[in-house]
């Protein structure tokens, strides 16, 4: 079933989802299903669902290596569930304390097929202490200052931060310098991806903890 108010598939989404892009074309139609209902996506979201939201999460997934992803936040799945259907090589742990974002998430695996998924229903803070990963990510969650301390203690020593961020990116980091230095995030840098995909520019803030 077609909806026609969602975004027509981008070109770029061949070349940037690769043999993902099935798994992710049902995704959307998923999302413009059932996002507005549940609260996941706002009604003017649907006609850039795949430019704004997918392909931007998809950006990240040609960004990790092999092993374990903790995602904070990952709301409606961005880019939990995308960086999933990408990348089987990565186990992915999905954080999200609202319980019925929780569930669309555990249903939404489900239905794609996606074995590489856990969903944890709480509070980044909570799950410190009972699970570490590789990496963390996490998308509009919130500013570097405070998100650094959520993120820092889900990682095991030497582990990524590969964070999307928007625009004022720089600023962030200049205000987070202290914080920074309190949980030993070392090698920061600013990267831009997307152009080499034809798609918009993200920006990821990219470091090592520990």
């Amino acid at each position: 079933m077609k909806h026609p108010e969602i975004e027509p598939e981008p070109t770029a989404a061949k070349k940037l989802c690769g043999d993902a892009l099935p798994t992710l074309r049902q995704f959307a139609e998923h999302l413009a299903q059932w996002g507005e209902e549940l609260g996941l996506v706002g009604p003017r979201e649907l006609d850039r669902l795949w430019t704004r939201h997918i392909l931007n999460s998809a950006l990240v997934a040609h960004k990790l290596g092999a092993g374990t992803l903790i995602d904070i936040g990952s709301g409606a799945g961005f880019p939990g569930l995308v960086i999933a259907a990408m990348r089987p090589d990565i186990q992915c742990i999905l954080i999200e304390p609202l319980g019925r974002r929780a569930q669309w998430l555990r249903d939404e695996a489900g239905r794609l097929g996606l074995n590489n998924v856990v969903v944890r229903n709480e509070r980044a803070e909570e799950a410190a202490g009972h699970v570490v990963a590789d990496c963390v990510t996490a998308r509009a969650v919130s500013a570097l200052k405070t998100l650094v301390p959520l993120a820092a203690p889900l990682l095991k020593v030497g582990g990524e931060l590969v964070l999307m961020k928007g625009q004022k990116v720089e600023d962030e980091v200049r205000d987070a310098a202290s914080v920074l230095v309190k949980w030993s995030v070392t090698n920061p840098s600013i990267e831009i991806t997307g152009p080499e995909f034809d798609t918009e520019e993200t920006r990821i803030f990219r470091a090592t903890v520990g």
